[in-house]
Order: structure tokens, then C-alpha cells, then sequence
């Protein structure tokens, strides 16, 4: 009983923490919580989370906060409402249907799938990009639709089977391919997982693959500390928060990466 009781504290507090973080740094979340979920309670002895029940708990979650963070972009004029309507949808699409074809997926699958995606996105954060820190037009910013309809296609798919939206493979593809202003991308990128997530949520819990008392405990974490994360966004300059967002998306990925080629 202790045990139990001690996983939802341990749960409450990684919504807190990858949440800030996520919304600090325009995450939907799925980056820092899934290494966390994966990592953590093992670590403190609350016990030990599947991959399966992992992709499920972040969906939900990622829904939660990212809608939560998304108002305090919007507020501060940082979200490409266009942007987030076209990837939004297609994401959203693609994400149903990665989700629903998930169930046949192995956990050992689900994990590579996520550190491979979690390995490509930081090698582009590493890819120098001059930029200010100027106030942006955003009715100025133009991006072509038929690249983000494609970005949105594939990391929409992926990003369903993974129970991740993919915000940290969105947001370095805007920036580098796109050519999204980092502030924008990171404000749009929210917008865009919150659209994505709504479907993938629904496909993971149509076919029973989220834990709900579980996820209960990340999403009251969570929802409050991506807004608290949100607001700290426009005091960090922009070269920080693109090394910051690279470190973390790096470390994920070279951790799952060592746990998959030592098993």
C-alpha cells in the first residue's frame, strides 16, 4: 500500500518538474517525462512503469499541459495561429492513427522509436542560426505549407505510437527547416502538440492503454507548473533557450539510447 501511495507522490512530482520544464522551453512534455517516468521511480523504489504504460500517461499529460502553457504564449503574442491550424490538424490526423496501430507495437519497440526521434531532433538543435532577440511581427512570418503538412504527416504518426505529439522534433524542425523565429516555434510548437494530443489521447484510451489513476497524478503536477514554465519564456534570451532545449533533448536520447544497446 505504501509503495502505491509513494508512485503517485513520485508521479505528482514529475509532472511538476517536466512540465516547468516543458513549458519553459516549448515542450508538450513527452521528452523530459518519458525518460523521468522511466527513470525515476525505479530509482527511489516506488516501482516500475512500462513503456506501454508510459506512452499512455504522456499523451494525456502532454494534452493537459500543453494547453495550460499554450495560454501564456498566446498571451505573449508568440503563437503562429496559421502555423499551429495546418500542422495542428494533420498532426492530429497522423497521431489517431499511430496511436490505434501502437496496440501492436512491443514496448522495446516503442522505446527506440522514441530515442531514435529524440537523437535527430538534437542533432539539429546543434546546427548554428543566427537570430535576435527582437519583438517579432508574427502576421510577417511566412513558412511553406506543403513542408509543414509533410513534418506534421510523419511526426504526427510517430509521435501517436510513442504517446508524444513530438513538440521536441517539432520545434527544431520550424526553427531549421521552416525557418520559424525560435520564440514562435517554441510558442507554436505548444499549440500544435495540444491539437495532435487530443486524438492521440483519444486513440490510446479507446483502446485501454491508459493508466488513469496514474496519469491522474502527473496531469495535477503538471497543469500548473507548464504555466508557471511558460512565463519565464520571454526573460530567457534566445540562444539560451535554443542550448537548453538541445541539452535536454541530447541527454534523453543518449540515455534511452545506452539502455537499448545494453539490454
Amino acid at each position: 500500500m505504501f509503495e502505491h501511495y509513494g508512485l503517485l507522490i513520485v508521479l505528482f512530482a514529475i509532472g511538476v518538474v517536466g512540465a516547468f520544464v516543458s513549458g519553459l522551453l516549448g515542450l508538450g512534455g513527452a521528452i523530459i517525462l518519458v525518460p523521468m517516468l522511466l527513470y525515476v521511480p525505479p530509482a527511489v523504489g516506488a516501482g516500475v512503469l512500462t513503456m506501454k504504460q508510459i506512452a499512455g500517461i504522456t499523451i494525456i499529460v502532454v494534452f493537459a499541459s500543453a494547453l495550460s502553457g499554450l495560454f501564456v504564449h498566446n498571451k505573449n503574442r508568440l503563437v503562429h495561429k496559421r502555423l499551429v491550424i495546418v500542422m495542428g490538424i494533420i498532426a492530429a490526423i497522423s497521431a489517431f492513427a499511430g496511436a490505434v496501430y501502437s496496440k501492436q507495437s512491443s514496448n522495446s519497440t516503442l522505446l527506440a522509436i522514441f530515442a531514435f526521434m529524440a537523437a535527430f531532433a538534437a542533432l539539429i538543435m546543434l546546427i548554428p542560426k543566427k537570430e535576435t532577440n527582437d519583438d517579432i511581427d508574427i502576421e510577417k512570418i511566412e513558412f511553406s505549407k506543403t513542408g509543414a503538412i509533410l513534418i506534421a504527416c510523419v511526426i504526427g504518426f510517430i509521435g501517436g505510437m510513442v504517446g508524444a505529439p513530438g513538440a521536441y522534433i517539432f520545434t527544431p524542425m520550424m526553427i531549421y527547416v521552416l525557418r520559424i523565429p525560435t520564440r514562435v516555434a517554441i510558442g507554436s510548437t505548444l499549440g500544435i502538440a495540444f491539437v495532435a494530443s487530443i486524438s492521440g489521447a483519444i486513440g490510446k484510451l479507446v483502446t485501454g492503454q491508459v493508466p488513469l489513476l496514474l496519469t491522474a497524478s502527473v496531469v495535477l503536477g503538471a497543469v500548473p507548473a507548464a504555466r508557471l514554465g511558460a512565463k519565464f519564456t520571454k526573460k530567457i534570451p534566445v540562444q539560451t533557450l535554443r542550448r537548453a532545449l538541445a541539452a535536454v533533448i541530447a541527454y534523453a536520447a543518449i540515455r534511452m539510447w545506452w539502455d537499448i544497446l545494453h539490454k
